[in-house]
């Protein structure tokens, strides 16, 4: 069974002042397409290979569609209760790592028995790579 990466987009995406505030959708679809390489490859150092890579929007970046390799999951109303409630319904038994700096988020996904990393385990690639 693969693993499971959850990313909370808006706290990946705002993690570099990039000018991200003024096009949220087309941040979060850089984000997104910055992901599928880490299904094969693993994140290293973090999770080998397969993942199951799920990237959560919300807000302005609701419309963003899922790829292959990435599912896109939009929030209806917060995205960390979206992360929350995915790590609850979708970790079930595998290795979960839940991509984030939020705080909060971190503690809720922790006790739910997620691993928890920050945004440079999947944005640093982008930037080397981009």
């Amino acid at each position: 069974m693969d693993s499971l990466v959850i990313v909370d987009a808006a706290n990946v995406v705002g993690s570099v002042p990039d000018g991200w505030w003024r096009d949220r959708h087309g941040a979060a679809e850089r984000l997104r397409d910055a992901l599928p390489g880490y299904a094969a490859d693993g994140l290293p150092g973090l999770m080998a290979p397969p993942l199951e890579l799920v990237l959560v929007v919300e807000g302005a970046a609701r419309g963003v569609e899922s790829v292959d390799g990435v599912r896109v999951v939009a929030a209806d109303g917060s995205g960390d209760d979206r992360i929350v409630r995915l790590v609850a319904e979708e970790a079930g038994g595998r290795d979960c790592l839940v991509v984030t700096a939020d705080r909060e988020l971190r503690e809720r996904v922790r006790a739910l028995g997620a691993r928890v990393t920050g945004p440079r385990a999947v944005w640093g690639r982008r930037r080397d790579e981009g």
